[in-house]
């Protein structure tokens, strides 16, 4: 197996050597207070990113293993009711052509998953609550559900939701239709950036509802933020692991801010790549060392700062990936932020190059496993 990715040039600073001796009884913790955490996500020199990287990786081994799930996913459709600024596809951007998946094909794209021994598939889509968009996923997973059962998968795919704010009926229907996980990105716990990058009708309180329901409903609950939004500080990251800590959150799925030129925040700026990419970085990690037996997706926009932008999250921390398996004429469509990598990539290519991708890291692919959060098992049986 290949050693994971290294950060740390041959020969060490002092600078380096010094952060590295300030970081390193932080790092042998068990339990972080808010000034570790901060201390933590401000290392600024290659030795302490290296020593961080390390304990991240090592701490990933010994608490979820080696392996990293995949969760093919599937963009079902780019309708919004929402206007979320920093979003290319919210629902005032004029710029971009509609699309939704039909159900055969929403359908036979998850099947896929199956067949290429993901495990696992995410059904996302911009957000909608009317009757019709909740009676059909409610019926593509019970069908997903049924026909990926075969021997490798006795009990069918893995499936995840990422679809938004829902009523908790809405909730209840669609996990005993069979979907077991739900992603609901908070996107920041600082209240007042939370207002500056949504429309005054959405509220941060809903969401925490929705977190709350989501847990009711049986589901294994998935959060995350943008890192790096304007006007965010460390301490907003800090408080948002906290956040994540006390919240139980069972997985994790967020990744750098990135503009999106059908966003309402073109103005606004965003942090250079090459601050960007080590504060994504070090966020993975360092909420891997406080929460320690979560599930951690590396992101695409990962990818769309750096070209082994996946690989360097796995090796920060992830477990978890997300490959995009939507039917390539609509991909284009589905634009959160700009540039967005593998639009054009075919499903097979994207495989073979995922793979490639999780053993650089130093990993290997969990073929044919759902991959469940082993925090969502413990808390499940009262054990944390």
């Amino acid at each position: 197996m290949s050693a994971p990715l290294q950060f740390m040039p041959r020969r060490t600073s002092k600078a380096s050597l010094e952060e590295m001796a300030a970081i390193t009884p932080i790092l042998a913790q068990l339990r972080f207070s808010d000034d570790d955490i901060v201390r933590l996500l401000s290392v600024n020199t290659p030795g302490g990113l290296e020593a961080l990287r390390q304990a991240a990786y090592d701490l990933t081994t010994a608490e979820v293993g080696n392996k990293v799930f995949y969760r093919g996913i599937v963009e079902l459709s780019n309708i919004c009711v929402l206007d979320c600024y920093y979003c290319g596809i919210r629902k005032s951007n004029r710029d971009i052509e509609r699309y939704s998946l039909t159900k055969d094909e929403v359908i036979e794209t998850a099947l896929w998953c199956a067949e290429a021994g993901y495990g696992s598939c995410v059904l996302q889509s911009g957000e909608r609550r009317d009757k019709r968009f909740v009676d059909f996923v409610e019926d593509c997973v019970r069908k997903i559900k049924t026909r990926s059962v075969s021997e490798t998968l006795p009990q069918g795919l893995g499936i995840t939701l990422s679809l938004g704010e829902q009523r908790l009926e809405t909730y209840q229907r669609w996990h005993a239709a069979g979907a077991t996980r739900y992603l609901l990105r908070i996107e920041t716990t600082n209240r007042e950036l939370f207002r500056k990058i949504h429309p005054e009708k959405q509220s941060i309180e809903t969401r925490l509802q929705a977190l709350d329901d989501l847990k009711s409903a049986g589901f294994q609950v998935g959060t995350g933020v943008m890192i790096g939004l304007p006007g965010q500080t460390l301490e907003d990251l800090a408080a948002d692991i906290r956040f994540f800590e006390g919240r139980d959150i069972d997985m994790i799925g967020m990744g750098p801010y990135l503009m999106s030129q059908g966003g309402a925040m073109r103005t606004e700026g965003m942090l250079e790549k090459h601050k960007l990419m080590p504060l994504a970085l070090k966020m993975i990690a360092v909420t891997r060392l406080v929460l320690r037996d979560v599930n951690i997706a590396s992101t695409t926009a990962l990818q769309a700062l750096e070209h082994d932008g996946r690989e360097r999250g796995i090796s920060f921390g992830a477990n978890v990936t997300m490959p995009n398996i939507t039917p390539r004429a609509v991909r284009k469509n589905y634009q959160l932020y700009d540039n967005k990598p593998c639009t054009d990539e075919d499903t097979e290519d994207c495989r073979s190059c995922l793979e490639k991708r999780v053993v650089s890291a130093g990993r290997e692919v969990g073929w044919n496993e759902w991959g469940d959060s082993r925090h969502f098992g413990r808390r499940q049986s009262g054990s944390i």
